[in-house]
C-alpha cells in the first residue's frame, strides 16, 4: 500500500484518526457503505450486469462502487477493496460518453456523471497510488481529459456565457424516461445544485493536470471563477433556497474543491461563503422526530439533513457550534465525515438566539429546543428557488416527538409521475382559493423556480413564544386577478400550542379551504373531523383543533390518491395522502382561525375562544401552563397579537 502522504484529502497521518471515526457509532451508517457486506454482489455486478450504455443508473453505481472501494482501500489496505476499485475504474472508463446531456446535438456537457466521474477517478488514482499501473493511470487519465474535463468545462462556460449556448438538450442514447425541455437550462441551472457537481469536477481535473495539461490552467480559472459566482447563491447568513437536503452536498462539493485546492496549490478559497452560517442554517433547519431523527424541515424537495460538512467547518473555521452539530445533529452519511470529524472537538450546544430565526430568504423557524420532543413551527414565506413546491405560507408543526401538519414527502421530479401532484398548493398544509392554490410552473423545464413570492411582514418573539406574519397575495394573484390578499399569521405558544390566522380577500366571492396534511407515511396515523374541528392523532401523541371564522365554517376530512407508478424514474406503490380541511364559505372577505394544541398520548385539553370584535381571545390551561392570547384584525392593518 502506498503512502497517501500527497493525498488531496488527508495525509497518512491521519488515518488511525479516520480509522477510529470509522468505527464509531456515529459514523455506523457510514461504515457499513464504505465496508460493505456485498462485495461479491458489486463484483459480479460489475463484471456481468453493468449496462456500459446505461448512465443514469448504473454508471452512476459504477462511480459509487469505485469512490467508496476506493477510499476504504487507503483506509484499510484491503486488497479486495483495491481490486473492487481497480474494477470499477476499468468498467467506468470503458463508458464512450460520461454524460447524458448535449450541446449542439453532440457535445457532452456534465452536469451529473461526468463531474462525478471526474471527482472519482482523480480521487481514486490519489488514494490507489501506485497500486495503479502506469497503462491503468495512462487510460483513466485520457478518459478524464477526453470525457469528464471538457464536458465540464462546457457545462460552466455555457452558464457563464449562455447567450453563447447553441442549445442544451438530453441525449437520445440515454432513452431517459422524462423529457426536459432544456432551452433556458443555461440560466436556470446557474443558481442550482447542478453547477456545483461540475465546478467540483472540473477543479479536481485542474488539480490534477496542473502543470502537465496545457488546458489545466484554464480548467482551473472556471472552476474558481465559477466557484466564487455561485457562492452568491447563499444567503449572507449562509441560507441555502433549494432545501437543506441539496444544501448539504452541494456546500460538500464546493468544501472537497477548496480542500483539495488549498492542499495541493496553496490555493485558499475556503472561505467563500459564511460556513458557520452556513451550518447554523442547516441547524435551524432540522426537525427531529422520534421516528427520523435526521427528520428535517422539508419545504421543496428537501429531505433529511447530513451535516457531514459540519465536521470540516468546525475544524477550518473554528466553530464550535458546528462541533456540536458533528456530534449531535442529522446524519454523517458521506465519505469525508470520516476524514473531518474531529472525535475530541465536544463543541458548544446552539444558544436561545437560534431558537427564532428568520432567515434572509425569509424562512422563519421557532423551536423550544433540539431534541425529538421539542416543539418545531416552520414558516414557508420568501421567493422562488428551484426544487420549490407551490407551498407559499405553509406551515410545518412537529412536537412530542411526532408530525402534526406536515409537508409531504415525494413529490414527483417529472409530470409523468402521478405525484407530481404533491407539488401543488392543494398537497401543503396552506390555503386554497375556490380549490386553487397559487402560481407554479407546468414542470416542462424540471423542478426549475415558478415565479411566486411572499414576504414576511412582521415577526417577534419572545421567552416561549413567537409570531409571524406573512403576505403572499402576489403568488395567488398571479393565477386569480380577484386576489386582493392572502395572509398568514402564525402564534406559537411553545411547545405545542399553535394558532394559525388566515385572510383573505377577494373581488369577487369565493369560498376558501384551509389545508392541514396529515403525516401517515408509517400508516400509524388518522385525522378526523367533528363539528368545528378536527384531531390528528400519531401513536405518540395527539393534536386537536378547532376552527374559527367571521363567516360560515365547515370541517371535513380529505385525501389525494394516488396510482402505482411502476415506470423506471421515481417507482412508488398507490398511495393517498390525508388532510383535514376548514371550508369558509363563499364571500368576498374571510378570516379563519385555527386553535391548535397538541399532548402526548390522549387528546389535548380544548382553549377557550371568545370572539371580540375584530378578532377573537384565546385562553386556558394546557399541560399545567396558563394560555393567553389575543389577536385583532383590523381593515388594512397587520393583525395585532398580544400573548
Amino acid at each position: 500500500m502506498s503512502s497517501p502522504a500527497s493525498s488531496l484529502l488527508f495525509d497518512a497521518s491521519d488515518l488511525p484518526r479516520i480509522r477510529a471515526n470509522l468505527d464509531s457509532p456515529r459514523l455506523a451508517e457510514l461504515r457499513a457503505t464504505v465496508f460493505p457486506a456485498d462485495l461479491p454482489a458489486r463484483e459480479k455486478f460489475l463484471r456481468e450486469e453493468v449496462r456500459l450504455e446505461n448512465l443514469m443508473y448504473d454508471m452512476l453505481k459504477v462511480r459509487t462502487h469505485l469512490e467508496q472501494a476506493a477510499f476504504a482501500y487507503a483506509v484499510s489496505g484491503d486488497a479486495a477493496q483495491l481490486a473492487l476499485a481497480k474494477l470499477a475504474l476499468r468498467r467506468l472508463c470503458e463508458y464512450q460518453r460520461w454524460d447524458y446531456f448535449l450541446e449542439a446535438g453532440n457535445k457532452t456537457i456534465g452536469l451529473q456523471r461526468a463531474p462525478e466521474a471526474t471527482i472519482a477517478s482523480v480521487l481514486a488514482l490519489d488514494w490507489l497510488g501506485d497500486q495503479v499501473t502506469p497503462e491503468e493511470r495512462a487510460l483513466v487519465e485520457d478518459s478524464i481529459i477526453r470525457k469528464g474535463a471538457p464536458a465540464c468545462f462546457t457545462t460552466l462556460y455555457g452558464m457563464k456565457h449562455p447567450d453563447r449556448v447553441r442549445g442544451w438538450t438530453q441525449d437520445p442514447r440515454e432513452n431517459m424516461p422524462f423529457k426536459i425541455n432544456m432551452a433556458r437550462w443555461p440560466l436556470i441551472l446557474n443558481s442550482t445544485n447542478l453547477k456545483v457537481i461540475p465546478i467540483c469536477g472540473l477543479g479536481y481535473a485542474a488539480i490534477h493536470f496542473h502543470g502537465r495539461h496545457p488546458d489545466a490552467g484554464k480548467w482551473l480559472e472556471l472552476a474558481r471563477q465559477s466557484a466564487r459566482a455561485f457562492a452568491q447563491m447563499y444567503g449572507t447568513d449562509g441560507s441555502y433556497d433549494e432545501g437543506v437536503g441539496y444544501w448539504g452536498y452541494t456546500t460538500m462539493h464546493l468544501i472537497l474543491f477548496a480542500e483539495a485546492l488549498y492542499r495541493r496549490l496553496g490555493i485558499d478559497d475556503r472561505d467563500l461563503i459564511n460556513y458557520p452560517g452556513t451550518v447554523r442554517y442547516a441547524l435551524s433547519m432540522t426537525m427531529p422526530t422520534q421516528q427520523n431523527l435526521k427528520e428535517a424541515v422539508n419545504f421543496g424537495d428537501a429531505g433529511a439533513v447530513d451535516t457531514t460538512v459540519a465536521a470540516w467547518v468546525g475544524r477550518v473555521h473554528q466553530d464550535p457550534v458546528s462541533d456540536y452539530v458533528v456530534r449531535h445533529i442529522g446524519g454523517l452519511g458521506h465519505w469525508p465525515a470520516a476524514i473531518w470529524v474531529r472525535p475530541e472537538a465536544a463543541g458548544t450546544p446552539p444558544g436561545p438566539e437560534l431558537n427564532d430565526v428568520r432567515l434572509s430568504n425569509d424562512l422563519v423557524i421557532s423551536r423550544s429546543g433540539w431534541t425529538a420532543t421539542d416543539g418545531v413551527v416552520a414558516l414557508r414565506s420568501g421567493g422562488p428557488a428551484n426544487h420549490e413546491h407551490a407551498d407559499r405560507n405553509s406551515v410545518i408543526f412537529k412536537v412530542h416527538g411526532e408530525r402534526f401538519f406536515h409537508d409531504p414527502y415525494g413529490g414527483g421530479y417529472s409530470t409523468m409521475v402521478p405525484k407530481w401532484r404533491l407539488r401543488f398548493t392543494e398537497a401543503h398544509s396552506a390555503v386554497l382559493i375556490g380549490g386553487q392554490g397559487h402560481q407554479y410552473h407546468d414542470g416542462s423545464e424540471g423542478t426549475n423556480s415558478s415565479w411566486a413570492e411572499a414576504r414576511v411582514t412582521a415577526f417577534r418573539h419572545g421567552p416561549g413564544w413567537m409570531t409571524v406574519t406573512s403576505d403572499a397575495t402576489e403568488a395567488y394573484a398571479l393565477v386569480n386577478p380577484a386576489v386582493r390578499l392572502v395572509e398568514r399569521t402564525l402564534v406559537y405558544l411553545k411547545p405545542d400550542v399553535l394558532l394559525v390566522l388566515d385572510r383573505v380577500q377577494l373581488d369577487t366571492a369565493a369560498p376558501v379551504q384551509v389545508r392541514y396534511q396529515l403525516f401517515n407515511d408509517d400508516g400509524r396515523g388518522a385525522v378526523t373531523a367533528a363539528g368545528a374541528g378536527f384531531t390528528v392523532t400519531r401513536p405518540l401523541a395527539t393534536l386537536t383543533a378547532t376552527a374559527h371564522g367571521v363567516g360560515p365554517l365547515a370541517v371535513r376530512t380529505g385525501r389525494m390518491e394516488f396510482p402505482a407508478n411502476p415506470g423506471p424514474y421515481q417507482t412508488s406503490a398507490a398511495s393517498v395522502q390525508e388532510y383535514a380541511e376548514i371550508e369558509s364559505a363563499a364571500a368576498k372577505a374571510h378570516t379563519v382561525l385555527t386553535v391548535a394544541a397538541a399532548a402526548p398520548g390522549g387528546a389535548a385539553a380544548k382553549l377557550t375562544v371568545t370572539a371580540e370584535p375584530g378578532g377573537w381571545r384565546v385562553e386556558g390551561t394546557h399541560a399545567g401552563r396558563a394560555i393567553h392570547a389575543r389577536i385583532v384584525c383590523r381593515e388594512g392593518a397587520l393583525p395585532e397579537v398580544s400573548v
